[in-house]
């Protein structure tokens, strides 16, 4: 799985950091940042559900 986000698409909503706090963060402003573009397969479920739930529709996915 390769992961990429849209920052400026983000509402800083937070649900992807609370759904796969191992992949993203958020910076000052609340906008998401991306720790890893690679995730660990133990963290892919959290993360298709952040891109499912993002209100933006600001995270991406795809195979490798």
């Amino acid at each position: 799985m390769r992961v990429t986000v849209d920052q400026p698409k983000c509402v800083a909503s937070g649900q992807c950091v609370m759904l796969a706090p191992e992949v993203f963060d958020q910076d000052d402003d609340g906008t998401v940042e991306l720790l890893t573009a690679t995730p660990a397969p133990e963290h892919h479920d959290g993360v298709r559900e952040s891109a499912a739930v993002c209100p933006a529709a600001a995270i991406h996915l795809a195979d490798r």
